[in-house]
């Protein structure tokens, strides 16, 4: 796990990882990190679903970025682990729509490690708790390679939900282990649990070494 990384950070980590998987240079990878209180919005994002104006976000200190994943807006900060896959979806899973539900499966799978039952909830993206979405899924596919990928709360501060419309869906909630079993969580453990359950569904074996930042 990467620890808490700037969000402009975490891209250029993503592109450049995303360059040396294309050219061979670096094996796949699953970033695991946090970020600082920031608002990101996908391709074609609503803007009018940020609820504040770019004054009251700085006076907030919540960074605003535009991003080139899909999906809506939603927040990244403290607590949210957040995972960046980027893997190879050649030869055999050349399919967006199965990645996203692999993504999906990777999460439920993860958080029934700690007792919580999470679904999937037709027609929308990410994983659900009732009718209250503890991760948020928006990805960028480019020559089958992958990037962005998922935000799980884990003890994530939900008051900054309330500033947004979270992912463009007015009518839902969001949650958060901590708030559904009472107790904040070890991230670290979180961390663990992901990454496990990422090599099972997508059938890689997965290494577990810390952050270089050195080519």
């Amino acid at each position: 796990m990467l620890g808490r990384v700037e969000y402009s950070t975490g891209l250029t980590i993503q592109e450049r990882a995303v360059e040396d998987c294309a050219a061979g240079r670096a094996p796949e990878q699953l970033l695991l990190l946090e970020h600082p209180p920031v608002f990101t919005l996908g391709r074609g994002a609503d803007r009018s679903n940020i609820l504040l104006d770019e004054s009251r976000l700085r006076a907030l200190n919540i960074e605003l970025h535009e991003t080139g994943r899909g999906g809506e807006v939603t927040y990244h900060g403290p607590g949210q682990l957040v995972g960046y896959p980027i893997i190879n979806l050649r030869p055999d899973r050349c399919d967006v729509h199965r990645y996203v539900r692999d993504l999906e499966e990777v999460l439920i799978r993860a958080i029934g490690d700690f007792g919580v039952a999470g679904t999937r909830i037709p027609g929308l993206t990410g994983v659900w708790v009732g009718s209250e979405k503890i991760a948020a899924i928006g990805v960028r596919i480019a020559r089958w390679i992958t990037s962005h990928g998922f935000a799980l709360n884990v003890n994530t501060d939900l008051s900054y939900f309330n500033l947004i419309v979270p992912c463009g869906i007015p009518d839902k909630g969001v949650t958060s282990l901590a708030q559904i079993l009472g107790h904040e969580i070890d991230m670290a453990e979180v961390a663990w649990r992901v990454a496990e359950r990422f090599g099972g569904v997508f059938n890689r074996t997965m290494v577990f070494r810390a952050w270089s930042d050195e080519k």
